[in-house]
């Protein structure tokens, strides 16, 4: 299987204090990974180089075999938008929205009229067990429905990478179960990748794969997690791009 979302030797500091001292990951497609470590092991920092939000002092981050790392901001945001879903510790849901609109947004951004973007965030509501709840603000959900939405609208545009990080930090084990529940099974209903970034054992346990962070490097065993396919990307993302091989016959 090709990887959808590779990252090569990644670098990031800030100021005098490293997060990521060359780093590489690659994730395959429908493949759900965890990500653990220690609070400031680099682990949001891994996750947030990877989905573009920020870009790596050094290294390169591939998406479908296109270099990711050096887009203009305005590209990258358009990426963020359309082929990646964004689920965070907190929900960081649109407070004056009320939830079914919350869920629809990314459908809106993309310029969906607005009935046919409500109308899906409305079965995606039922989805995950919000059915009526689409008018309440997201200061009147508990916590669980909050993160519930929050996995509703990560996965509303059907992206390809769904990034979660700590997505249930601040939930109890129910609730985290149930949330992790559906964020693997709706990934997995759509083919999507996930990278999950915790602390929990239990959350990573939903994983196929865990790679574990360590001062900002992955102790993840040599072969696991696809070496080749990180060399084999950096080789088709530095030819021009007429050149450039299909993923299907990138080399193993």
């Amino acid at each position: 299987m090709s990887p959808v979302l590779v990252g090569i030797d990644l670098h990031k500091s800030y100021g005098p204090t490293p997060a990521l001292r060359g780093m590489s990951i690659a994730v395959d497609e429908g493949e759900i990974v965890a990500v653990m470590g220690r609070s400031g092991s680099g682990k949001s920092t891994l996750l947030h180089c990877l989905a573009g939000i920020l870009a790596p002092d050094a290294g390169e981050v591939y998406f479908d075999g296109e270099r990711i790392d050096r887009l203009p901001d305005r590209r990258r945001v358009s990426l963020r938008r359309v082929s990646f879903g964004m689920v965070f510790q907190f929900g960081q849901l649109v407070p004056e929205l009320p939830a079914v609109e919350n869920i629809a947004l990314p459908l809106l951004l993309m310029g969906q009229r607005r009935r046919t973007a409500v109308a899906e965030a409305t079965r995606w509501l039922a989805r995950v067990g919000l059915d009526g709840l689409g008018e309440r603000l997201p200061g009147d959900l508990s916590g669980g429905q909050g993160q519930r939405a929050a996995v509703a609208r990560a996965l509303v545009a059907r992206p390809r990478v769904v990034f979660a990080d700590e997505p249930t930090g601040s939930l109890d084990t129910y609730a985290a179960d149930h949330v992790m529940e559906l964020l693997v099974g709706a990934a997995r209903d759509q083919g999507a990748a996930v990278v999950v970034v915790t602390h929990e054992a239990r959350v990573a346990g939903f994983a196929d794969r865990t790679v574990i962070l360590r001062d900002g490097v992955s102790s993840e065993p040599a072969g696991s997690g696809g070496r080749g396919s990180v060399e084999a990307t950096s080789r088709a993302g530095r030819l021009p791009a007429d050149e450039r091989l299909p993923v299907s016959h990138w080399p193993a």
